[in-house]
């Protein structure tokens, strides 16, 4: 009797052990699968982080070419403004040269037309003058005195 009784402890122990063996194995098993879920959630973030820094830096570097565009379309339109600006200035100061121009030409011609009316008011004064002289002069006398008395 005593035998069958340590053969049932003896299996009653076995089986005990066994048993602590197998919740030993399934908390391990849990174990790795709880740390295999984590790590794969660990990347899974990682990843989302990775792509949000990329979405990130790509919606910058976006914003930056954009307001570079708009930054070059400004310059251009101001040197295009300048240009403009620099055209009109340059025909507002041709069209002042051409008008002092003309009226240099024209007060010239004034001048020239004055001087003209002038050498012919003395020319025609000069032959008035010698015309008077003739008549005055008579007879060629000797003596000068008597044509100071002539025009008296």
């Amino acid at each position: 009797m005593g035998e069958k009784r340590r053969q049932k402890e003896t299996k009653k122990k076995k089986k005990k052990k066994e048993e602590i063996e197998k919740k030993k194995k399934k908390k391990k098993k849990e174990k790795k699968k709880k740390k295999k879920k984590e790590r794969r959630q660990k990347k899974k973030e990682t990843e989302k982080k990775k792509k949000r820094q990329k979405e990130k830096e790509t919606e910058t570097k976006k914003k930056k070419k954009k307001e570079k565009e708009t930054e070059t379309k400004k310059k251009k339109e101001k040197k295009r403004q300048m240009e403009k600006e620099k055209k009109r200035q340059k025909k507002k100061r041709q069209k002042k040269r051409q008008k002092k121009k003309e009226t240099e030409t024209k007060e010239k011609e004034k001048r020239q037309k004055e001087k003209k009316r002038q050498k012919e008011t003395k020319k025609r004064q000069k032959k008035k003058r010698q015309k008077k002289k003739k008549k005055g002069k008579l007879l060629p006398l000797k003596h000068p005195g008597l044509v100071k008395i002539l025009w008296l």
